[in-house]
């Protein structure tokens, strides 16, 4: 399936993704996957707007990453910066600045180092993984080789973000419900 078949799909809730020309498709997230992602929007999304940073976006959302290579995905939360808002349509239509990805204990679509991997390539600059078995966030600071850095946040430590400095939230907030 090529990119623009992919668009011309009618739309749908449920999680799903082209990966070099192949659809994969999920059911859709459980409750506490949901919980988290709620969680981490309402803690980024006023500091975001209050800055006027740029704009937080959950999921269901195409990012194409690759138009040419048919690979669009939709990371649970998705940060776009202002100066990069061009990219932001009906769908983003390039890297965003920073991605969530909540990892349940049953995985839904792909496997995660493929995903990683595909982000630093295509120029996201940060990825945060909230690990709802381990109640913690690691995050990724990504360059087109792949993970440059990573750092583990639990309890009550500050989650730090290169991309949104000054963001204050800890794992026990985003898991804590």
């Amino acid at each position: 399936m090529t990119t623009t078949e992919y668009l011309q799909t009618p739309e749908t809730v449920l999680p799903r993704e082209l990966a070099f020309g192949v659809l994969r498709a999920a059911d859709a997230p459980r409750a506490a996957h949901r919980r988290v992602v709620v969680e981490l929007l309402l803690a980024m999304a006023p500091f975001v707007r209050e800055r006027r940073l740029g704009e937080v976006l959950p999921a269901p959302i195409d990012v194409i990453l690759d138009f040419d290579a048919a690979l669009v995905v939709q990371p649970d939360l998705v940060f776009v910066s202002s100066e990069r808002a061009q990219i932001v349509g009906d769908r983003i239509d390039g890297a965003p600045d920073l991605v969530v990805e909540v990892l349940s204990p049953h995985p839904r679509v792909g496997r995660l180092d493929e995903r990683v991997g595909w982000f630093a390539r295509c120029g996201v600059r940060e990825c945060w993984l909230a690990d709802l078995t381990q109640k913690k966030v690691v995050v990724l600071d990504l360059d087109g080789g792949g993970v440059r850095d990573s750092a583990g946040f639990a309890g009550r430590e500050a989650i730090r973000s290169h991309v949104l400095p000054g963001l204050s939230v800890t794992p026990l907030q985003i898991f804590g419900f």
